[in-house]
């Protein structure tokens, strides 16, 4: 089974939200670096990341002695200090930061947001935190739904181990125990999939099963 690729995260503002998105990379197995203008939040959330400091994120010079610039993905979950928040993602974006996620506050905030750059801007109360941490964590992984405690729905898209092979070759349920509901290519939806279909590069799967088969159905075949 191929191992999940570790990356590295940094969390700024580690309330609910910010302080979730923490515990749930750092659960996954990524390296967090959690980070916050509040000495009793770092402590707290110290025991849930590889690293914890306080520090004033509106600083370049504190986010640069940090090794900010080290990190693959930064979340900005700050609270609602929006002015800290807008000019943080600023400064992360000039920094040279590939993927800056933010938390925005309201659609004024979202707008500001994508004005200066942000790469990705969540509202916390349409997405959970766990949602959020295990799309950043995959490359594959779409979106998912959990529909138990142990079973979930997810959208997975489907690489170059899987490019012009039929629902049949592949034989998802036998070997992984997880069922195709559907798939789309492009803007086309098929919900009866025949065994004969052919899945392309690109494809986006939607499967259903237990999760730790989800898991090593994605691992395995992606």
């Amino acid at each position: 089974m191929k191992e999940m690729v570790k990356k590295q995260f940094s969390v700024i503002g580690l309330g609910r939200f910010g302080g979730s998105i923490c515990k749930e990379l750092y659960s996954i197995g990524h390296e967090v670096m959690a980070i916050d203008l509040s000495e009793d939040k770092v402590e707290e959330y110290g025991q849930y990341a590889t690293h914890a400091i306080q520090l004033d994120s509106t600083d370049e010079r504190s986010l640069i002695n940090v090794g900010i610039r080290n990190f693959d993905e930064v979340i900005v979950a700050i609270g609602d200090d929006i002015q800290a928040s807008v000019l943080t993602t600023l400064l992360l974006k000039e920094l040279g930061i590939k993927k800056v996620v933010v938390k925005a506050q309201n659609d004024y905030h979202h707008k500001v947001l994508e004005k200066i750059g942000a790469d990705v801007i969540v509202h916390p109360e349409y997405e959970t935190a766990k949602r959020v941490a295990h799309n950043l964590s995959s490359d594959t992984l779409i979106d998912f739904i959990d529909l138990s405690e142990e079973y979930s729905i997810a959208e997975l898209l489907a690489t170059s181990k899987m490019n012009n092979r039929s629902l049949a070759e592949l034989d998802i349920r036998a070997k992984y125990g997880v069922t195709v509901l559907a798939y789309k290519n492009n803007n086309h939806v098929n919900i009866a999939p025949s065994p004969d279909d052919l899945i392309r590069l690109g494809t986006i799967l939607v499967v259903m099963g237990h999760k730790s088969d989800l898991e090593r159905f994605e691992n395995a075949a992606f």
